[in-house]
Formats: structure tokens, sequence, C-alpha cells
């Protein structure tokens, strides 16, 4: 049976991942002010918990069959994730969120954004990064939990990898502009890239729990937190029906996050 780290050394994981997700979110608001653009803290969203989960790989010393696990899935998301927004977005004008900030502070958001933007979104990295963090210290063999938790992660990463290929290609075609994307994966979610992220994060915890760090599950909730009803789902969803006619009779026919089959006024393909 896996035995939970100490008090000591779960401390020293996450001053760890601390102190490198600081360093990270620092360097990226200098390089911000530089540029004018605080768009680029999104960029480096995955790639903080990458850095993160490999201080306290470093921190842990020995490693373990589960710290191995967890922090290998955490890298491969963290690093496709920045990839992806890394092509999406270098180049195009800062998010309109953070000119509304710089508009209303135009003297002094290069100082505020270092702590409303930037050490936030760090605080926020840090916290949900945890269950990983912590497992570099989970010692004891892989039961089902882990293999579980693989299982969900991998499904996860399916639906977020496939359907931002997929709107990217539906983005790509002339065709669809001021059109709704309603095929493959966004037939049957509204949202699979949110979902994808959300089956993630909750198949890392049960990597986490399998080695009794249930308590850990404050990460996912945070992180579904997010994605429902703060920076993800409602945020979007907030103007989208404007800009987009047909997107209301997309909502009625189509789940919002969690995939099922399309209402029966559904048009097909």
């Amino acid at each position: 049976m896996a035995s939970q780290p100490g008090n000591e050394h779960v401390s020293d994981l996450l001053v760890a991942a601390a102190l490198s997700i600081a360093a990270l979110m620092a360097l990226t608001w200098l390089v911000s002010v530089v540029v004018s653009d605080a768009s680029i803290v999104d960029m480096v969203w995955g790639l903080g918990f990458v850095v993160a989960v490999w201080a306290a790989f470093v921190a842990a010393g020995e490693p373990t069959s589960r710290g191995i696990l967890a922090a290998t899935l955490v890298t491969m998301w963290g690093l496709r994730l920045t990839a992806y927004l890394v092509w999406r977005n270098l180049g195009e004008p800062e998010d309109y969120r953070y000119q509304a900030m710089r508009r209303q502070r135009p003297q002094s958001f290069w100082i505020v954004s270092l702590f409303q933007v930037f050490a936030l979104q760090g605080v926020l990295m840090w916290v949900v990064a945890v269950p990983p963090v912590i497992s570099q210290s989970s010692d004891g063999a892989l039961n089902g939990f882990d293999f579980l938790g693989v299982l969900v992660f991998v499904v996860g990463l399916f639906f977020e990898t496939l359907g931002d290929y997929q709107l990217a290609r539906f983005k790509a075609d002339p065709e669809s502009n001021g059109k709704v994307m309603d095929r493959g994966l966004w037939r049957y979610t509204r949202h699979p890239n949110y979902f994808g992220d959300f089956c993630v994060w909750w198949g890392i915890f049960l990597i986490a729990a399998a080695g009794g760090l249930w308590w850990t599950v404050f990460s996912p909730i945070v992180m579904s937190t997010l994605l429902l009803r703060v920076s993800g789902v409602a945020l979007l969803e907030k103007t989208i029906e404007r800009r987009r006619p047909e997107y209301a009779d997309y909502v009625a026919r189509t789940n919002a996050f969690f995939p099922g089959p399309p209402k029966a006024s559904a048009v097909t393909d």
C-alpha cells in the first residue's frame, strides 16, 4: 500500500513548485511589458504545470513510479496545450479582456497586470498542480486507481486535442466565416476542449488518490469551476450569440459540456 509523504517533504515539493511557477510568471510578465501584450500569459498556462511538476520531481530526490507517471502525463498535456496556444495566438492582437483592463489603467497597467493577471494565474496554477506535485513522493506499486486515472486522462486528452484540431480546420475554411462549428466532437458537446481539460485533471487526481492523496480533490474541483463558471464556458458564451446568430439553435440542440447525442431537432450531417 502506498504511503503518503511526510508534512516536511510535502512542503519542500510545494515550495519547489511555487518557486518555479513564480520564476516563469515573472519572466513572462517582463516580456509582456516589453511587447505590450498581456495575452502571452495564456501561452504559458500549460507550460507552468510542466515546470512545476518537474521542479517537484527534482526536489523529491528519489523518483517513484507514481511520480514519474504523473509528471509524464502533465508534460504531455502541458506541452501540447502550450504548442497549440503559441501557434494560435502568436502574432494576434492582445486579447480583448486585457485590452479592456489596459484602457481602464493605461499608465499603471504594466504593474497592475503583474498582480491581477500573472500572479493570479500563477497562484491558480500552483493550486491546481498540487496532485501531480505531491505525487512525486508517493511510493508504492501502481494500482487500479492509477490505471483508471490514465484512462480518464487519455479520454480527456483525446477530446481536447481532436476538438482543437477540428475547430482550427473549421476556422481555416473561408466558408465557415460567421457560422457555428457543429461538426465532429462539436456535434455532441459545445465545448469538447474544455470537457477534455476537465477529464485530464480528474484523471491526474485519481492517480494522486491511488497514492492515498484523496485530500487533493480540491484541485480538479477548482479546475472544473474555472472551466464551467469562470474563464471557460461561461466567459466564452457571454457574447458568442451576438457574434453568431445561429448559435442559439446550436445551444438548443447540443449539450453544453458533457458529451451526449444531439437533441431531436439536430440537423444530420
